[in-house]
């Protein structure tokens, strides 16, 4: 495991050298990024679970700032590539892929070098075994996260994220998981 965090970390750096000045998340820019999140499921659904997930992420700012106040600033829409996801469940561990298509992003007005955000999301998860256990190989995903980027050469980002795994019953069983994940990413918002 210390190996496959540190070729990830390997991975996350020379992504982020590779990138051109920052620009932070304003209206016309672009977003592109590469993400790892880890968590443990929590009550409201199947216990005893862990994911651990990485993927990339393309995002469009689409509009100039909005909103008074504290509440300011611009809508961004998101699609997430997911291809590694392991879901650690007491029947064993699970590999999947998963795709988000939903991603809607409030970035709220950058203070200096620093944006936080909230963000609602939703997708796929397609998995080699049952995922719970006894219940449906394909699951529907839906999440909310409360992160900030760190803006600089590159735009670093954390974050705190509920996500909901369920089969919308397609299968006989519908208990769902619910996990807390941390989230951090680095990327670029890239103004055209």
């Amino acid at each position: 495991m210390k190996m496959k965090i540190l070729l990830l970390g390997f991975v996350l750096a020379v992504f982020a050298s590779t990138l051109e000045a920052q620009e932070g998340p304003e209206k016309g820019a672009t977003e592109v990024q590469i993400w790892t999140s880890a968590g443990h499921s929590v009550p409201g659904g199947r216990g005893d679970t862990g994911i651990w997930n990485g993927g990339l992420r393309y995002g469009w700012v689409l509009t100039g700032s909005h909103l008074p106040g504290l509440l300011k600033g611009r809508f961004e829409y998101a699609v997430d590539a997911v291809p590694a996801y392991l879901i650690f469940q007491p029947s064993g561990t699970v590999y999947g892929v998963g795709l988000n298509p939903l991603n809607l992003k409030w970035n709220f007005v950058s203070h200096r070098s620093i944006s936080p955000y909230l963000e609602l999301s939703g997708g796929t998860l397609f998995t080699t075994s049952k995922v719970p256990a006894g219940t449906s190989a394909v699951n529907f995903t839906s999440g909310a996260a409360l992160g900030t980027h760190f803006l600089g050469k590159n735009a670093w980002a954390i974050e705190a994220r509920y996500l909901h795994i369920s089969s919308a019953g397609l299968g006989d069983l519908n208990p769902g998981i619910n996990v807390f994940e941390i989230r951090l990413g680095v990327g670029k918002f890239r103004k055209r």
